[in-house]
């Protein structure tokens, strides 16, 4: 029997920004709006309106129109205005965990103040689906989840309607768009033609329908409210008399296919494009926006909300309101079209606006809370001070750098004891006074200040602070570095090669890695959506032509730090890729890595200077394991993917969207591992493939410039978005990008991958107090020990993710994760909440792939 009860529900779907801009669309927002509310409030017998699952759309309704904040109360609150559950439409690809979370969180708020958010997992057309999503939406209540891309019958089903599952059990009522969000818009009230339309439509949610109910959403992008919806249903009806058309909303759907028996379970990630393209390499496009985003979330996770909370625990207030503000600054870009850079220049230009905001909140507020605490410290003289910051539990790197600014060529550090404490400085500049404080200049002091960076090893493996004094010397302090020309660490011999690549012998496991930061470089025939490889281009690799890069080694008593550069000359642009005689560019390269001689982790800093148009830059990381497949991380979890992609052989004829192509998102780290495991940390790119499947390429950059084009070679037919040239995508000029490697002689269950990711992300950081501030503070009012140590209950193998203080304020929370296969036990005495801060019954275990939040101090 088929189907006979069809839901039609009103909808937009509301990119804040595309190929327009946020304030072209706040435009259309208020139109939209002010009809959307005539109809609802005209028309009692009209169920209600979806305004896209996310609350942002309302502040920017509101920054115009605060009058009408009433109004839309009332219509939320009759459940017929529905809004939430997010702030943005969030990306679910590179996003981290926390800003996930943070997005439901701050999303639910805001619509409890005008109603009750609708509790559903609403993400009607972003770039795929995390595997982990149903567990966040159950720790959020939710216990149902709508969206269009990802899905394929590979997941076995060909069903519209299953159970989808994370791997801890989580489990959500799940409904998929056949034919997107957009499949009911505009509907014709002329019988020929939406009768020509709607058989289309039919004939394919016939196909997928696990039951007799089917839905077809009434909207599209920025689109109106069809005023005329009810005579084109009256249409329907008279047209199809043996089925039941009516205005609906996604809540009664649901609760029709929840009594559907025999309903299909499924689990994993929704990463296929099959029936909707997913664009898996468009996590590079734009990279220095990527960039920007992957390390202001880390700056906010593992620096300033475990600084803040610390801050807390010395009775200095949390400023849950300036966090708040940070959170949904950086919130705005992580919408799928924002963060996926698939926008026009002028669009790109105004998300970096919003990072170079985010970011400045971020690190002031971080200097804030250093310097309160400092200033709350109490020492035995008026020395000046150095706090040395660890906001980790059960830290295993001891090293630390640090900055000393004084007007002595020298200094003592002593403890709380007096003692001295070691110390090695790397690095010695002079400062202008200006730059610390306008005022000494005012009053004609014009003698510069001496800044040294420094370097020691700090003993505190536990979560706190230590405070130190800084006694002047005469005596003038140099930097203790020396040339050197290889690199000898606890764990490495390294040698770096005139090709400009490094090899890597593991001492441990007597392994050599060959042509370590090897840089592979080809055409991108592609668009801001998707790489497209060049028909007849043949990849560039600068270990096979660069020659005689300038290698510089310069060893310290506790690191090494090494630079590599050199110049490629590569063909200018896509016409000179397969020219025999073709025009070059210039691309200059420069790694530079940090190596501490009793750490596994090579801290490396790439900084390419690109003249180069059309192209794809990737850096590659040798592993010696011929694997099947790489484990990476996801919001709280770890994914295993295969090397290869079976559905490449079939793609074609089955009528994909677009090709499978075997490049992956990662968060923080990647991995392959037999016997060793070799991993790839990030803070800055989050894509990868394995290549050769022994090798981790993690793409640097894409240059393009055209946010969409037709046909290509992975990717035929029609262009994805519209076809616009963004000049802005080619790249050119500076780029800088973060990331680590990091060799383990043991298999990847004994490498500690997660937590070692954790610690790459989260250096001890410092504070160094003078006399000499630009903005002036009181005094502190709280007195503070001048050392902090505090042993959080972390689960030993668990990894954390945030140390944060409750939104109501009324309690300090440590939430982490199981990155393990096995079940972690957790503390008995320990209370327990969800990713909502409510509290749920304590859990004894921790399994695989689940996260939970214990409260360590009410």
């Amino acid at each position: 029997m088929k189907p006979n009860n069809i839901h039609i529900v009103p909808h937009m779907h509301w990119d804040r920004e595309w190929y327009f801009s946020t304030e072209e669309s706040q435009v259309l927002l208020v139109n939209n709006m002010d009809e959307i509310m005539d109809m609802l409030e005209q028309h009692p017998d009209y169920p209600a309106y979806v305004l896209d699952g996310q609350t942002a759309i309302l502040e920017d309704y509101f920054a115009a129109k605060p009058d009408n904040i009433d109004r839309v109360k009332r219509l939320v609150q009759a459940d017929r205005l529905k809004v939430g559950p997010w702030y943005t439409q969030t990306d679910e690809a590179i996003i981290g965990a926390e800003s996930m979370t943070r997005n439901l969180l701050y999303g639910m708020k805001d619509s409890r103040q005008l109603g009750n958010p609708m509790m559903i997992g609403y993400v009607p057309d972003s770039f795929g689906q995390s595997a982990q999503t149903p567990m966040l939406l159950n720790q959020f209540g939710i216990r149902r989840s709508l969206f269009w891309r990802g899905l394929s019958n590979r997941k076995g089903t060909e069903s519209s309607e299953f159970k989808w599952q994370s791997d801890d059990g989580s489990e959500v009522l799940t409904a998929n768009f056949p034919l997107g969000y957009a499949a009911g818009k505009y509907l014709e009230n002329d019988a020929e033609a939406l009768k020509k339309r709607m058989d289309k439509i039919l004939n394919v949610l016939d196909e997928r329908a696990n039951g007799q109910d089917e839905l077809i959403p009434n909207g599209h992008d920025q689109m109106p409210i069809q005023e005329n919806i009810k005579e084109v249903i009256e249409l329907l009806n008279r047209l199809y008399p043996d089925r039941r058309f009516s205005l609906s909303t996604y809540e009664k759907f649901f609760d029709a296919i929840q009594k559907q028996p025999d309903l299909p379970t499924v689990s994993g990630e929704m990463l296929d494009g099959k029936n909707g393209r997913i664009h898996r390499s468009i996590y590079s496009v734009r990279m220095d926006l990527k960039a920007y985003n992957a390390r202001i979330e880390s700056k906010i996770t593992n620096i300033l909300e475990p600084l803040a909370t610390l801050a807390y625990r010395c009775g200095i207030p949390y400023q849950h309101g300036l966090i708040e503000l940070i959170w949904k600054e950086l919130m705005k870009n992580h919408a799928h079209d924002s963060i996926g850079g698939c926008v026009s220049d002028k669009v790109n230009r105004e998300i970096l606006g919003r990072y170079l905001v985010a970011e400045e909140r971020v690190d002031r507020l971080i200097d804030f809370y250093k310097r309160k605490i400092t200033m709350a410290v109490k020492v035995n003289s008026d020395k000046d001070k150095l706090t040395l910051f660890n906001l980790l539990p059960n830290r295993e790197s001891h090293y630390v750098q640090a900055k000393i600014v004084t007007k002595a060529s020298g200094f003592q550090i002593h403890d709380a004891q007096n003692h001295v404490i070691p110390f090695h400085v790397i690095k010695r500049e002079k400062i202008d006074a200006g730059l610390i404080d306008r005022q000494i200049v005012a009053h004609g002091d014009y003698e510069p200040f001496n800044q040294f960076t420094i370097e020691l090893n700090w003993s505190q493996k536990q979560w706190g602070y230590e405070t130190f004094t800084i006694v002047p010397m005469e005596q003038t302090l140099l930097a203790d570095t020396k040339s050197a020309k290889t690199v000898e660490t606890d764990a490495y011999h390294i040698i770096f090669n005139n090709n400009g690549t490094m090899t890597i012998f593991d001492k441990a496991s007597q392994q050599t890695y060959e042509r370590v930061l090897n840089v592979e470089n080809q055409a991108d025939d592609g668009d801001e959506y998707d790489f497209s490889p060049l028909r007849g281009d043949k990849p560039i690799y600068s270990a096979d032509v660069v020659k005689n890069a300038n290698i510089q080694i310069d060893e310290r008593p506790l690191s090494y730090q090494a630079t590599i550069s050199y110049t490629l000359m590569l063909p200018k642009d896509l016409n000179n890729r397969v020219a025999s005689d073709s025009a070059k560019k210039v691309m200059t390269v420069k790694f530079i890595i940090t190596i501490a001689k009793a750490s596994r982790t090579l801290q490396v800093v790439a900084k390419i200077n690109n003249g180069v148009k059309d192209q794809r830059t990737r850096v590659l990381v040798p592993t010696n394991i011929v694997a099947t497949e790489s484990v990476a991380d996801n919001q709280f979890g770890m994914i295993k993917r295969p090397v290869h992609d079976p559905m490449l052989n079939v793609w074609q004829q089955d009528h994909w969207d677009e090709r499978p192509d075997e490049i992956y998102p990662f968060l923080t780290n990647v991995s392959l591992s037999d016997h060793q495991t070799v991993s790839v940390f990030t803070n800055s790119s989050r894509e990868y493939e394995i290549v050769q499947e022994s090798i981790i390429a993690m793409t640097m950059f894409r240059s393009v410039n055209w946010l969409g084009k037709s046909d290509l070679v992975r990717r035929p037919g029609r262009p994805s978005g519209i076809h616009a040239a963004t000049p802005d995508g080619e790249m050119l000029g500076q780029i800088t990008l973060d990331f680590g490697i990091r060799i383990n002689p043991q298999p990847l269950a004994d490498a500690n991958v997660a937590n070692m990711a954790k610690e790459y992300l989260t250096p001890t950081v410092s504070y160094n107090q003078i006399p000499f501030e630009a903005m002036h503070l009181n005094p502190a009012k709280v007195s503070l020990a001048q050392e902090y140590e505090l042993s959080l209950p972390a689960p030993a193998a668990a990894t954390v993710s945030v140390i944060k203080v409750s939104e109501d304020n009324s309690k300090a929370l440590l939430r982490c994760f199981n990155a393990t296969e096995q079940d972690i036990p957790l503390p008995k005495s320990i209370n327990q909440l969800n990713l909502a801060e409510q509290s749920v019954n304590n859990q004894a275990i921790l399994k695989p792939n689940q996260v939970v939040t214990l409260v360590v101090e009410v």
